[in-house]
């Protein structure tokens, strides 16, 4: 018996959304057809408290400070970066959102691209509050507690009161605690210069860096999987590559299923589409067998890219709005002016993997090897659509709240 598909829309409410995350200004400043940065989605981190500080050798240096909140980065520019002495007022110059992705980059931007420079992920932890931390940023007060490999303690970022100047300039203090160590006596950023990620000071990465992003790449492109998938799952068989697909589609219901044998997506607003993979080649098939591949053809180079040799992902194209969420009608206006570098593939169901018919398998057990699959990939723009098991009201009443269409439910 197949299993079955629900599709759960929300009301009106919709749009009434809490959630403020903008990653309009950095996309603008990117341009996405010459740079592999992700084009961000209002995702989040294994914690939700992901902070991170990058030293960013651009025209200057300065040190980035960013904390996760609403599925983004909200980042701080310090020039003279974090002090432990309570007495150091570092300023803070806040600027765009960041996505999620972008904490965990540490490598050279080329020549030519917004930022251009190396970059060294200099710190990184969880961060905490006792207030709520969305008040205390809209207020221009926020005070939190680091608990990262370099900082600790207590902190506060309190926005200046600069009489209109155009520049939004924050401070970054740090509390006197048992962390606080005066300056004179000691100095984070002279005592401890290297990557927390690799270990590597800002000049040998420089002259090596282990990532790249853009085309003007100095080192050899990543070797492609040689030896196919071994899949071990359950009801997993042995057969050749499909040529065609005929989706599973949803059904429309009033409410969310209750228990923990339902596992839940959230539904996202755009084409959807199966990728088929064959020996470094790949193709955007609709719904209706229709060939797509020309239509996106930068979602389709970078499957072509995916360590494996042969594979059926269904997922769905989307355009996303500066608040993360997908938008069937910014999709076809990408589509009629020809701008599709910055979609994003969302993959969230695998039917073939290499040698094996996997549609049989338990969806979990399926998308499981989907995302050991796309963990080893450097696809930015090709996203795994993670789920939640158990609890589908709670679930949709939480995407109706972040402005999202409702949720997909799956048996």
């Amino acid at each position: 018996m197949a299993p079955i598909v629900l599709l759960i829309q929300a009301g009106a409410h919709l749009h009434d959304a809490r959630v403020s995350v903008s990653l309009e200004k950095y996309r603008r400043k990117r341009r996405f057809n010459r740079t592999s940065e992700p084009a961000g989605a209002a995702a989040k981190s294994r914690s939700g408290r992901l902070f991170v500080i990058q030293m960013h050798r651009a025209r200057r240096l300065h040190y980035d400070f960013r904390l996760e909140l609403d599925g983004a980065l909200k980042s701080w520019a310090v020039p003279k970066g974090p002090s432990l002495d309570p007495r150091e007022k570092r300023l803070a110059v806040h600027v765009e959102d960041h996505p999620i992705e972008y904490g965990g980059f540490e490598g050279a931007i080329p020549e030519g691209e917004y930022g251009a420079g190396t970059v060294v992920l200099w710190d990184r932890g969880e961060w905490f509050t006792v207030e709520d931390p969305r008040e205390g940023y809209r207020k221009g007060k926020l005070k939190f507690r680091l608990e990262g490999e370099k900082l600790q303690g207590g902190w506060t970022l309190v926005r200046m009161r600069t009489g209109g100047e155009k520049a939004d300039n924050w401070l970054l203090i740090k509390e006197r605690d048992e962390q606080a160590r005066s300056l004179a006596d000691y100095d984070v950023l002279e005592d401890r210069p290297g990557s927390v990620l690799s270990g590597k000071s800002l000049g040998q990465i420089k002259a090596a860096p282990a990532r790249t992003w853009g085309k003007a790449k100095a080192e050899k492109p990543q070797p492609k999987r040689k030896s196919a998938w071994k899949v071990s799952v359950k009801c997993a068989t042995r057969s050749s590559l499909p040529s065609a697909w005929k989706p599973q589609l949803a059904m429309l219901a009033a409410a969310a299923p209750e228990g923990d044998k339902w596992l839940h997506e959230i539904k996202l607003d755009g084409y959807r589409l199966v990728c088929r993979i064959d020996k470094g080649k790949a193709k955007l098939i609709t719904r209706n067998n229709l060939d797509w591949t020309a239509r996106f053809p930068e979602l389709a180079a970078m499957a072509a890219e995916l360590p494996l040799r042969q594979a059926l992902v269904d997922g769905e194209v989307v355009a996303l709005l500066p608040g993360g969420v997908s938008s069937f009608q910014a999709l076809q206006d990408a589509l009629s002016a020809g701008e599709t570098a910055s979609l994003v593939y969302y993959a969230f169901d695998l039917l073939h993997l290499d040698g094996y018919d996997v549609s049989k398998a338990a969806v979990e057990d399926r998308k499981g090897l989907l995302a050991q699959v796309l963990a080893e990939a450097e696809a930015p723009r090709i996203q795994y659509l993670d789920h939640l098991e158990g609890s589908g009201p709670e679930f949709l009443r939480q995407c109706c709240q972040m402005g999202l269409e409702g949720i997909i439910s799956k048996d």
